[in-house]
């Protein structure tokens, strides 16, 4: 299959994985829309992305801002969700209420949400990508909100493959990815958790972005896929 001139909306596209998820579409030839909460990554994607992609930004969590966005970009055919959302990484008993549904307003209703104000848009060819995580499958100790928050995106896709179809809906499902959402480590104690977790997986090293971005350009591609959740993440679920 080609990309070839496909229109592609990719939010939380200005970095780690939605920027190499970007990078990837560019090469098969796609017109390619990034768009992020801050201005400063919008225009530093830009610059990496060269004068073949746009940038703009957007909160997700906003509906009113989400439609007017899908509005003025007009009909396109791929739509991926990368963008994380607000954390909630604690033990159950510690976690406050209010951060637990900041945590389900930003990943799982921000992706919901643009969906919704994007589906008017999106032709009946076309593919929805959103991103969900491998604690849906083995929670880690503090990870429970986000294992539900993953699960009901995984939930979301499979009724929505149904919903939505001919068009394509799946979800990528990623374990630990070397990214950007780490910077706020010092490079000694992120390097030693990263070694850490590696000797706990399979395949013995932390996943690169461009890894991870494989997966949004095969169901892109693949028109025969649909209602599917890849899980890629180095053999984490099975060790």
């Amino acid at each position: 299959m080609s990309l070839q001139n496909h229109r592609a909306v990719i939010v939380g596209g200005t970095s780690g994985i939605g920027l190499a998820v970007a990078k990837s579409l560019l090469t098969q030839g796609a017109q390619v829309i990034v768009a992020s909460r801050s201005q400063n990554k919008v225009d530093e994607a830009k610059k990496k992305l060269g004068q073949k992609a746009q940038g703009h930004v957007l909160d997700f969590r906003d509906e009113s801002q989400t439609k007017q966005f899908f509005k003025n970009f007009g009909p396109f055919e791929h739509l991926v969700v990368t963008a994380a959302g607000d954390s909630a990484m604690t033990s159950f008993d510690a976690l406050p209420i209010d951060t637990a549904r900041a945590a389900f307003d930003s990943k799982f209703w921000g992706q919901y949400l643009t969906v919704k104000a994007a589906l008017p848009f999106i032709k009946k060819s076309g593919s929805i990508t959103l991103t969900s995580g491998a604690f849906s499958i083995r929670p880690a100790q503090g990870t429970s909100t986000v294992a539900a928050i993953n699960s009901a995106i995984e939930g979301l896709v499979r009724g929505l493959a149904v919903d939505l179809a001919p068009i394509r809906i799946n979800a990528v499902s990623p374990g630990v990815v070397d990214t950007p959402i780490f910077s706020g480590m010092d490079e000694e104690s992120r390097e030693a958790m990263f070694q850490a977790i590696a000797q706990s997986m399979l395949l013995k090293h932390i996943a690169k972005p461009e890894e991870i971005a494989e997966a949004y350009v095969y169901l892109a591609n693949n028109t025969f896929t649909t209602g599917t959740v890849i899980h890629i993440e180095g053999g984490a679920i099975l060790s």
